[in-house]
């Protein structure tokens, strides 16, 4: 249903903001129960001619007391009602604002980085509490975000955008296994990504060497080549496909970063053993390894 015509306060939608946008003047209740005490819902009455006619009312204090309760449960905040917005940390400032937009019961919630200004730790304990309130909700969150791995964690579907315009619709894993360009693969996960060309079918040329791939495009057809570095095999120098000196191991907690040099290329390969600057290796890549 197309509600570009409909005029705002009659939108089912509630926006957070990336900067909480709280009012500093209203405790925890009053910011949460804004939204309520402007709003008028339906009710209907019989008139004299027995028609039924739609009026509009407010909300009762005891029905704004009884749904800021529930908003307050669901982000872990009761007890919060008369504390000072400004005494509260970022993360809870954060559980204010979703509170003040969940409970006007939208239809989709619109959440604008709405992680940004937290720090990373907090980031990936609002990141799981986020995702059990849309459980808990059951409603839409249209989420926007700059950040690749959130993106990853927190969506059921994904649209990658460039320039406002969409590059791809799809699961995270059909984004991060599929990448449609070359820009998709970039901006989601780290990306070797090389030219090169289709020799026959389903072999290509790239870093000067044929390899076999799953992807079909037409012979001699110029492509881009995508190569995750976490699916590329090191082995012994005369092993591999090709071979490249090491001129950077970079240490990453769960694995390194280790970048190889092959004639005038670069491979960034994501790997579980340490290896040394100067070090020679050989490199080899499953087909399906190899994103055309």
């Amino acid at each position: 249903e197309d509600i570009a015509q409909l005029p705002p306060h009659k939108r089912p939608l509630n926006t957070v903001f990336q900067r909480y946008a709280l009012f500093s003047h209203l405790d925890v209740y009053d910011n949460i129960a804004f939204g309520l005490k402007l709003k008028k819902v339906p009710y209907e009455v019989t008139d004299k001619a027995g028609n039924k006619v739609t009026k509009y009312r407010k909300y009762r204090r005891d029905e704004i007391n009884e749904k800021v309760k529930k908003a307050l449960k669901i982000v872990d905040l009761e007890s919060f009602e008369t504390r000072n917005v400004s005494t509260l940390s970022g993360g809870q400032q954060q559980r204010v604002a979703i509170a003040r937009a969940i409970v006007n019961e939208p239809k989709i919630l619109l959440l604008d980085e709405p992680l940004g200004a937290l720090d990373l730790k907090m980031r990936k304990e609002m990141q799981l509490e986020l995702k059990e309130m849309h459980r808990k909700l059951g409603i839409t969150f249209i989420y926007v975000t700059h950040d690749q791995e959130e993106a990853l964690t927190m969506s059921d579907t994904i649209v990658v955008m460039k320039d406002g315009q969409i590059q791809q619709i799809g699961t995270p894993m059909d984004i991060y296994n599929e990448p449609k360009n070359a820009f998709v693969a970039d901006f989601i996960g780290e990306s070797n990504i090389y030219v090169g060309t289709m020799i026959d079918t389903k072999k290509v040329r790239f870093l000067g060497a044929t390899w076999d791939c799953i992807d079909d495009f037409p012979k001699n057809e110029k492509v881009d080549v995508v190569v995750r570095p976490e699916d590329v095999i090191i082995t012994k120098p005369e092993d591999g496909i090709i071979e490249g000196e090491v001129v950077s191991v970079i240490f990453k907690g769960m694995h390194y970063e280790v970048t190889v040099e092959s004639g005038k290329y670069e491979m960034v390969i994501r790997t579980t053993k340490c290896y040394s600057v100067g070090e020679r290796i050989g490199m080899k890549l499953e087909p399906d390894g190899i994103h055309i």
